[in-house]
């Protein structure tokens, strides 16, 4: 099973205990964590379902490449890591 890990600055906002889920995708991965953890889905995506700008998704230490629709493909093996990306000037 891929593992969903989150930085543990947002511990400081919502549950994020790492989890393991069965995925193909990175968003069949995130649905999956969101199913457990319904808080964690606002501070990752938008209203539209794509990444926050502020938000950074990894999968095996390399950003996703589709930020709108998920459909990055992850391993079983896989680590989607979540990171709040630091933005602004």
């Amino acid at each position: 099973m891929a593992t969903v890990l989150f930085t543990g600055n947002l511990q400081r906002h919502v549950s994020t205990p790492a989890a393991d889920v069965e995925a193909g995708t990175v968003g069949e991965a995130l649905a999956r964590y969101f199913d457990d953890h319904p808080s964690a889905r606002g501070y990752v995506l938008d209203n539209q379902g794509e990444v926050h700008k502020h938000m950074l998704v990894l999968v095996d230490g390399r950003p996703i490449r589709d930020r709108v629709r998920l459909s990055d493909e992850i391993r079983p093996d896989s680590e989607v890591s979540v990171f709040q990306a630091l933005t602004g000037g």
